[in-house]
């Protein structure tokens, strides 16, 4: 497996057409406020370019703030946002959008993801969906959290297909996810992983630390690696400085084929966020 050099500015285009950064800061868990402004300026001091809020999060202001502050073009920043479940259906779908617009100060989102897939009212959300993504204040609109069942439904009903799917993905479940990443592969929609550290429960696994020590780098650094090389988008969290920067060191090796393949054989259907299997 030879992945092409990669560098924290590498662009992935969707399928609309539109350039968006695979690897990004996810912003989960940081506190509206400083805490979540640090982590923002931190990135982009260390040339992050994609930031990963959601209406769930609240801190979709700190984030629109640093953003704005930051002497960076607007246009070398991705910022995405997401529809929570509440929000569900036509008109609350858009009046949603219009909040998290309204939070961020911003004069446009990159990117819009239904933050799961909802039973009874998706196409409805969807139809939402596209009229933002018509209105140009949306550069892209994508799902998180959608399985292969999922996605099959709102690929047979849409207009506007989705651009990415962003959900759990690790070493520790890839296997088990294989029909979803295939069939997003398939369809060219960008698989997304949030959650790829494990929020650090597997951190001591004998695998991950023989591959840190060979590669002279962390365990969070071998499992974005692996991210990486697979194709996927990556959004680790944290809003903690050092931990930021050391995200970001993992452009300078490559995992040879052989250790892809170990850290793929790790799956053991571990799922530390939701299971939206379970929503038909």
């Amino acid at each position: 497996m030879t992945s092409p050099p990669l560098k924290v500015d590498t662009r992935i285009t969707l399928n609309n057409g539109i350039e968006m950064p695979l690897f990004g800061l996810g912003v989960y868990a940081s506190n509206e406020g400083q805490q979540c402004k640090n982590a923002v300026r931190w990135a982009l001091d260390t040339g992050y370019r994609l930031f990963d809020t959601a209406s769930l999060y609240e801190n979709e202001k700190s984030v629109g703030e640093t953003v704005r502050e930051s002497h960076i073009p607007r246009a070398e920043i991705f910022v995405t946002s997401k529809l929570w479940n509440s929000d569900h259906g036509y008109d609350n779908t858009r009046w949603a959008f219009d909040e998290s617009m309204d939070k961020l100060g911003l004069d446009y989102m990159d990117l819009y993801l239904v933050h799961y897939p909802v039973a009874g009212i998706r196409q409805e959300t969807w139809k939402a969906m596209e009229k933002i993504a018509a209105s140009g204040r949306c550069k892209a609109i994508g799902v998180s959290n959608y399985l292969t069942n999922h996605l099959q439904e709102l690929l047979a009903n849409c207009n506007i297909p989705p651009t990415v799917n962003q959900i759990e993905m690790s070493p520790f479940c890839y296997r088990s996810r294989i029909d979803t990443v295939n069939m997003c592969q398939e369809k060219n929609i960008v698989v997304q992983a949030y959650s790829p550290l494990v929020r650090m429960r597997r951190s001591e696994h004998p695998s991950l630390k023989k591959l840190a020590n060979k590669y002279k780098k962390t365990v969070p650094q071998i499992l974005i690696r692996w991210s990486l090389q697979h194709g996927f988008s990556v959004i680790p969290k944290s809003s903690n400085q050092a931990r930021i920067q050391q995200n970001a060191d993992v452009f300078d090796f490559e995992l040879s084929d052989g250790d892809m393949e170990t850290l793929d054989g790790l799956d053991e259907g571990f799922i530390i966020d939701w299971d939206p299997s379970v929503t038909e």
